[in-house]
């Protein structure tokens, strides 16, 4: 396989290739436990809805602890939490390979650890995409999730065909022990590596807090709410696919190396498509690819439905795999280019939560649908679904965010402190007083309310403007903030990009000295009286 100079560029960090063959070799064996898994799942039971649930135990988890497990791998030590997930993923498959060897699985305990392995990559998922930035700049990060996926995809073309191959040949047991064994290289790799840890003289943020700022940054970014919505309309119906694409190569008679081989065409064009894209998004917006690739993914999902000719199944298939690389790498580089460092792994979470969630539950949707109605049924109401999520999602147009420049800019000066601080203490209300010319009263406030969005992003929980009814000119901005170590926070996360909206509202400021800011923080009373 030739990779171009500059998808080559991140894998002559040693770091990276490590963990990027590491995770090849990982995948492989998860794309192999996921073929013996749902074919040992057929042969425990006939029903199509128990068969579809084996996505939704893969997918459930990161629906369930997507936010928490970003919040932790934004305020922990990433290489440690790595370590303990990929410990608990190893364990996990050493037990399912172990009860299959000994013939005690029943249907609920293949779902109880199919689901127990899926919160093991639930928690590492944002921790894992979340260390690239730190191996890559920021520059080659767009190649560097490329150079991922490709990876990531030669093991969906391989995988499922060696473990068709191997079920075939020694069951499925052997399969879910060689899943075991693939999680072993990532852990040598990570405790081999000796990351840097952050200093920071500010307090660890806490882990409901971190997830309250989490959601706080969601709710005022339309950047990330955009990307998120997106992958939500289109997961939904995309998750039919896979869901039941082991029910129709049973129903065609195919045995597990034939489903493997399905499953392989699908990797097969995703692998392509990883090389094709920067050609293609060099030619074409965001938005039109995924709205070429949604059209193409939907034609394949029909297809399944009704072809039975399998030479122009292979092609529908490959054909699913390029346009599902195209559409969801590009949902992950804007996930990942939309926010600043001190939040990433917080949104990866929620990005996985969005894209995992809509894929258990689609998946549980469209197998009750099938049990119902039929295979050929269930996918073509999915099709349909792909093509009308397409106009619903047109108010959500993609946000380019490969030019805003994230790096905190660290322009605003320490507070002037003469008294001793908690940097628990709190809450810390923040004054601004503005002098502005009455007539341009109604642009200042457009522009203040635009601010708002900052402040409250980074970490107010009430933000106001208010005008004084003695001196016409005089407007004060105030906010609040939980403590006097999240204001410092906020310090930190106002970002290079930010600046245009503060010099916006700085441009009304007609006084001769600079807008004058104040600190106060709430008085307990010793007594307990406030």
């Amino acid at each position: 396989m030739l990779i171009n100079a500059s998808t080559n560029h991140p894998l002559r960090q040693p770091l990276f290739r490590a963990l990027w063959i590491a995770s090849i070799a990982s995948s492989i064996g998860t794309w192999m436990q996921n073929v013996g898994g749902v074919w040992l799942m057929t042969s425990l039971t006939p029903s199509p809805l128990m068969v579809a649930l084996m996505q939704t135990a893969t997918s459930l988890p990161v629906f369930l602890v997507g936010l928490p497990a970003g919040a932790l791998a934004d305020i922990v030590d990433r290489r440690r939490l790595l370590l303990f997930w990929q410990a608990w993923m190893l364990l996990v498959a050493i037990l399912l390979a172990v009860v299959t060897f000994l013939n005690v699985t029943t249907p609920w305990l293949l779902l109880g650890l199919t689901f127990a392995l899926g919160l093991g990559a639930a928690m590492n998922a944002p921790a894992w995409q979340a260390i690239i930035p730190e191996l890559v700049s920021r520059a080659d990060l767009p190649t560097a999730v490329t150079v991922n996926s490709a990876g990531f995809n030669v093991a969906r073309a391989l995988g499922p065909a060696l473990g068709g191959i191997i079920v075939a040949a020694a069951g499925p047991g052997a399969v879910f022990l060689l899943n075991a064994a693939s999680f072993v290289g990532v852990i040598l790799v990570i405790y081999s590596w000796k990351r840097s840890p952050r200093k920071n003289a500010l307090p660890t943020e806490r882990t409901i807090g971190a997830i309250r700022a989490g959601i706080r940054y969601l709710k005022y970014s339309p950047a990330l709410r955009t990307v998120l919505v997106r992958t939500g309309v289109f997961i939904i119906c995309g998750s039919a696919l896979w869901a039941l694409l082991p029910l129709v190569a049973k129903q065609m008679g195919l045995g597990s190396f034939g489903y493997g081989v399905l499953l392989g065409c699908i990797g097969l064009g995703a692998v392509t498509g990883a090389f094709v894209l920067p050609r293609v998004r060099q030619k074409v917006s965001t938005d039109l690819l995924i709205v070429s690739a949604t059209v193409v993914f939907a034609s394949s999902t029909l297809a399944l439905a009704y072809l039975r000719n399998l030479g122009l199944l292979y092609v529908a298939l490959v054909a699913a795999g390029l346009a599902w690389i195209a559409i969801m790498s590009s949902f992950n580089v804007a996930t990942q280019l939309a926010v600043p460092t001190w939040v990433q792994a917080r949104s990866l979470g929620v990005y996985q939560l969005v894209f995992q969630g809509g894929l258990a539950i689609g998946s549980a949707i469209w197998g009750l649908t099938a049990e119902h109605f039929g295979n050929s049924a269930a996918l073509s109401g999915a099709a349909i679904g792909l093509v009308v999520g397409l106009i619903a999602a047109l108010p959500y147009r993609l946000i380019a965010s490969e030019k805003l420049d994230l790096t905190p800019s660290l322009h605003w000066p320490e507070p002037v402190v003469a008294i001793e601080l908690n940097p628990e203490e709190g809450p810390v209300l923040i004054t601004i007083e503005y002098r502005i010319d009455p007539e341009r009263s109604h642009d200042f406030a457009e522009a203040m309310h635009a601010l708002s969005r900052v402040r409250r992003r980074d970490g107010a929980i009430r933000w106001s403007l208010w005008k004084d009814t003695a001196l016409p000119n005089r407007y004060l901005e105030t906010y609040v903030v939980e403590s006097w170590a999240e204001h410092l926070r906020q310090h930190e996360r106002m970002t290079v990009a930010d600046l245009g909206e503060e010099a916006r509202v700085r441009a009304f400021h007609i006084g001769d000295k600079p807008p004058l800011v104040s600190h106060l923080i709430y008085a307990h009373d010793t007594h307990g009286v406030r």
